[in-house]
């Protein structure tokens, strides 16, 4: 950039953000590994010890938990284990198990059950058919930026970076006891929806809650002043949201994702507010590479946000820690950052991880027993 750009503008003052993890989790039968609507009683018994860290889902076999906002990823790592620590001890104690997949390795025939909300009833009334298996799990990060303006202009330029963090944390290969081909169904499941998956780029805030408004006035989105796309100036919170990603087995992969996206947020927010816009790539080639990024996860190829061709993903994973290694040295963040991509090179994604397990035990049956597993330790229970 000139040294003639316009002046920096306000809400990112140098000082480094406060991150933020919301990890959703399915409640399964430890003999029959189905999931099981045990939802409401495993969040009362787990807010005994945690308060309103844990909260009930969308569908009831489902849980979530969240942290308050850390400074390091070493308080981080210790509000996520607290928390999934509580989970993992409250199912337990209502006789099911905590299991962190993007979709449900195994499930009854028909439409999960679903809690009783007047949004969840309208997001029924509106999409019908489409909510039958929207049980998904996902794992959200808030970065700290409260001036919307500014988020809106530095997801402009994150916009293109959304196929290859699908990519890293694909975890959802199973539907219903079905191999699905994809690394991510979560993100398939996502994108039938016309208001789920990247946002539309907009050149200010006025405009992104113009194009929410003509959305939700099509009936194609519940409300515009709580979108759900990829990425979004969060409506209560003053951060910016990152909602891409499959939830993670691994929590320290997940702590890596956290601090790899604060490093690309200041990086980001940094260049906009530098005068930089950031390159306007059409909505149907964002969408068309995060399809590619949730059918082959880590091992495909991705969108390569400078050109627009297809790369490995690993090198594309090399361009982004180049891009913000400063953001990453300056928080302390590069090891988290290369421990993951060492973890994926050597493990392969969260959907490899359970094919291998299919492959080598009893099926999905098996596959479930190792995420419960996987989750457990990363709560720091015992298996």
């Amino acid at each position: 950039m000139s040294d003639s750009a316009p002046a920096p503008r306000p809400g990112l003052d140098g000082r480094i953000p406060t991150i933020g993890v919301e990890e959703e989790f399915f409640l399964v039968d430890p003999r029959t590994r189905l999931i099981v609507p045990a939802g409401p009683a495993v969040v009362a018994r787990a807010a005994r010890e945690v308060g309103d860290l844990v909260t009930k889902e969308f569908a009831l076999c489902q849980v979530e938990g969240r942290t308050p906002p850390c400074r390091s990823a070493g308080e981080l790592r210790g509000e996520l284990e607290r928390v999934r620590g509580a989970l993992v001890a409250a199912a337990r104690a209502e006789g099911v198990r905590l299991c962190a997949s993007g979709t449900a390795v195994l499930q009854e025939a028909g439409p999960a059950q679903v809690a009783d909300h007047p949004r969840y009833e309208a997001g029924r009334q509106q999409y019908r058919s489409m909510m039958d298996d929207f049980a998904i799990s996902a794992l959200h990060v808030h970065v700290h930026l409260p001036d919307r303006e500014l988020a809106v202009l530095t997801a402009n330029h994150l916009r293109p970076w959304l196929p290859l963090l699908i990519a890293l944390t694909a975890n959802s290969p199973h539907h219903r006891g079905t191999d699905t081909g994809y690394a991510s169904w979560r993100a398939v499941i996502r994108s039938r929806f016309p208001c789920l998956g990247p946002p539309p780029y907009a050149a200010s805030w006025r405009e992104h809650q113009r194009l929410a408004e003509t959305i939700a006035d099509t009936e194609a989105m519940l409300d515009a002043n709580t979108p759900f796309w990829d990425l979004r100036p969060n409506p209560r919170l003053p951060t910016l949201e990152i909602r891409a990603m499959d939830v993670m087995q691994d929590l320290d992969d997940t702590v890596a994702v956290a601090v790899l996206l604060r490093a690309l947020v200041r990086t980001c927010a940094a260049r906009a507010q530098r005068g930089d816009p950031g390159r306007a790539w059409e909505g149907e080639v964002v969408r068309a590479a995060c399809w590619r990024a949730a059918r082959d996860g880590w091992s495909g190829a991705g969108f390569d946000p400078a050109t627009g061709r297809s790369r490995p993903v690993g090198e594309l994973a090399d361009q982004l820690v180049a891009l913000v290694r400063p953001a990453l040295d300056e928080a302390g963040d590069l090891g988290e950052v290369t421990g993951l991509f060492s973890r994926l090179a050597a493990l392969g994604d969260g959907a490899a991880r359970q094919r291998s397990w299919a492959a080598g035990g009893a099926g999905p049956s098996a596959v479930v027993d190792r995420l419960v597993l996987a989750t457990a330790r990363g709560g720091g229970a015992p298996g």
